[in-house]
């Protein structure tokens, strides 16, 4: 009975020394190692400033290193299934965005999710407008132009688009719908860059993809913006039309935002949000998102996952008309 006692004393001894000594890193607050970021696309594209920015400020915030790693494929849902299914301890979050978490569990039920009750929403942070891009030697000076042609042409003007049902293409189909139109979309796999190379080399008559990688081609004076995808002038490319204002309602940005893994403890998660809530709202963030064409649009976990909603309706309204187009 004795040495039961002891043995069993040794043993909560020894548990204790090793809790305190053996794996200091549970006993220690949130954060104590490396965050991994993972971002769904490709490096080079649209969406590497933002990842940067917000994985350089929360590196700041949170006093650990934020190691940015591209994970791209299958429409960013490879990337993105990644995030949903790592452990849910704090030490794996992503970026995402409106097309990954709304439109593809629509046409992929074999995702790893199927709406917000799947994975844990920490921001919302910014809208990117999809824009139109013609040849700066196009005879199309504005967007009626343009749109004249396509009703002259219906199925004859092409679009070079950043993807087959990215955000760039589901944009040109809502607008067919709702002007009743016809503009052909051409998928290119390499992203914008490889859909705006391929206006450049006349292969297509115009090309739908973000600021970011058509900027500098415009300075350059090698293509104008004739439109953007948005409810007023675009403070980016102020020559634009609305397309809104020109009489479709069509607004259909990339919406970008930060996920993490269902199921984090609280305390994590709280931290997470509000260190997130704290660099989305902050003068530098706000800074770089002007530069950079971004259209600043913070939202809290709650919000972002009705946002979500509201374009899972959207999408799913769009497949609907696109199925019957075919």
């Amino acid at each position: 009975m004795f040495l039961m006692i002891q043995n069993t004393s040794i043993f909560l001894f020894v548990s204790l020394i090793g809790a305190l000594f053996l794996n200091p890193a549970q006993a220690q607050p949130y954060p104590n190692r490396d965050i991994t970021f993972i971002v769904p696309y490709g490096p080079g594209g649209s969406t590497d400033p933002i990842s940067r920015q917000f994985a350089s400020q929360l590196e700041r915030a949170l006093k650990v290193s934020v190691n940015v790693e591209n994970k791209p494929g299958g429409s960013a849902t490879i990337g993105t299934a990644a995030v949903i299914r790592a452990k849910p301890d704090g030490y794996t979050l992503g970026l995402t965005s409106n097309s990954v978490l709304a439109y593809q569990p629509l046409v992929n039920k074999a995702l790893a999710w199927k709406g917000p009750e799947d994975y844990q929403s920490i921001i919302k942070l910014v809208d990117l407008p999809t824009i139109i891009a013609v040849r700066a030697d196009s005879p199309w000076q504005t967007f009626e132009d343009f749109m004249d042609a396509v009703r002259k042409n219906p199925g004859k003007i092409r679009a070079a688009v950043s993807g087959y049902r990215t955000t760039p293409d589901l944009a040109i189909q809502e607008l067919n719908k709702i002007a009743q139109v016809r503009i052909a979309t051409i998928p290119f796999t390499g992203g914008g860059g490889e859909a705006l190379i391929a206006l450049l080399g006349g292969r297509v008559e115009a090309s739908t993809g973000y600021a970011p990688t058509m900027l500098p081609h415009v300075q350059a004076g090698k293509i104008r913006i004739i439109a953007s995808f948005t409810k007023d002038k675009y403070f980016a490319f102020p020559e634009a039309s609305s397309v809104v204002q020109a009489g479709y309602n069509v607004t259909l940005p990339a919406s970008y935002g930060i996920v993490a893994p269902k199921g984090m403890p609280n305390e994590i998660k709280d931290k997470i949000i509000a260190t997130s809530l704290a660099i989305g709202n902050s003068p530098e963030f706000a800074q770089f998102a002007q530069k950079h064409g971004l259209i600043l649009d913070v939202k809290g976990p709650k919000q972002m996952d009705e946002e979500m909603n509201k374009y899972t309706r959207i999408f799913r309204e769009l497949i609907v008309f696109m199925d019957q187009k075919k």
